[in-house]
């Protein structure tokens, strides 16, 4: 008993020192990446939502995704949240009576719930094969099934909560919103925002959209403007309706190093269930302690050959007492 307490004691001992002498990690993070110069995104105006939902259709449309059932009679396609089908859905704040839109007492306002395309991906960080990419000129984030080995990593590293694995399938893999890429080669963009008829999910490069998004929260409530639709540069959709009370916060701005989706309300954004984030993603700081920690196998190696050593050690020490003890029985 006493030798197999020493054994342990010492390959806890002695690995945590050899280890410690043999891998030191820095102590300062990478910097947070940036937005590449032409990311492209999109800018999501709550004030102008209906809550139409054409864009979650729209969406499954262009992905060729099932629907999904919550209601007993299963005749529509009722998601509640994003979901390895469901890329895009638009979810409610209530409160109160509901009287007033965009009010937060006795109010009710829509939100928009997708991948928001950080400027420094967690999930891309997070997969250790690859099959999370961002692209380094659009800088949307993509996923590759074929190189995926479900290990959901990416799932849990999200902040946001968008990655979502297909467990009913015998092929199972991960089902995130990726900007509708297949679709440009045809011409199109982003399904969402070619359908939403008030131009409340607006697509194009996001330092335009962080633009429109500062023009639109520094105008006065009630004052009159106009508001594109569809896609800026695009044909000319916009038309002209009233400011809403916007908050003075443009949200993906500097959250979480930055997002390619950015996103006004008029209620904070707490309570329509987007999270409250550090301006340094988390990417930069797990990033580096894998690299230095893992990189070459370092570790995982001085850790190996420490408990390869002291396991023969002990295990050479007990045989020795093994065959003296049987010596003195035999005399």
């Amino acid at each position: 008993m006493d030798t197999r307490r020493h054994f342990l004691k010492g390959v806890v001992a002695g690995g945590a020192a050899i280890t410690s002498a043999a891998v030191a990690p820095p102590a300062c993070a990478r910097e947070t990446h940036s937005r590449p110069a032409e990311a492209l995104g999109l800018l999501y105006d709550a004030t102008l939502c209906i809550g139409c939902k054409a864009c979650v259709a729209a969406c499954k449309e262009a992905n060729n995704n099932p629907p999904e059932f919550s209601t007993e009679d299963r005749l529509w396609d009722t998601p509640l949240d994003t979901s390895g089908y469901t890329f895009n859905i638009i979810k409610m704040y209530r409160n109160g009576t509901m009287q007033t839109k965009d009010a937060e007492v006795n109010g009710f306002a829509f939100m928009k719930t997708s991948c928001m395309h950080c400027a420094d991906p967690s999930c891309v960080s997070a997969c250790p094969v690859s099959a999370m990419t961002k692209d380094p000129a659009t800088g949307i984030v993509a996923y590759d099934p074929g190189a995926c080995v479900g290990c959901r990593y990416c799932v849990v590293a999200c902040p946001f909560g968008i990655p979502k694995y297909q467990y009913d399938s015998p092929t199972g893999k991960i089902g995130k919103c990726e900007l509708c890429r297949h679709r440009y080669a045809d011409g199109h963009y982003s399904a969402c925002a070619e359908v939403c008829p008030t131009g409340a999910t607006l697509y194009g490069r996001s330092a335009d959209l962080l633009l429109e998004a500062k023009r639109r929260i520094a105008l006065k409530p009630g004052s009159v403007t106009r508001y594109p639709r569809g896609k800026i540069g695009g044909p000319d959709q916009s038309y002209e309706g009233p400011v809403g009370n916007y908050l003075q916060h443009v949200y993906g701005e500097k959250e979480f190093g930055g997002t390619q989706v950015l996103k006004l309300s008029a209620v904070t954004f707490a309570k329509v269930g987007m999270p409250d984030l550090p301006p340094k993603s988390s990417a930069a700081t797990s990033e580096t302690l894998q690299h230095s920690l893992y990189g070459g196998l370092v570790m995982p190696v001085v850790v190996l050959g420490a408990l390869s050593f002291i396991a023969k050690r002990n295990v050479h020490d007990e045989d020795d007492e093994s065959g003296t003890d049987k010596d003195k029985g035999e005399k």
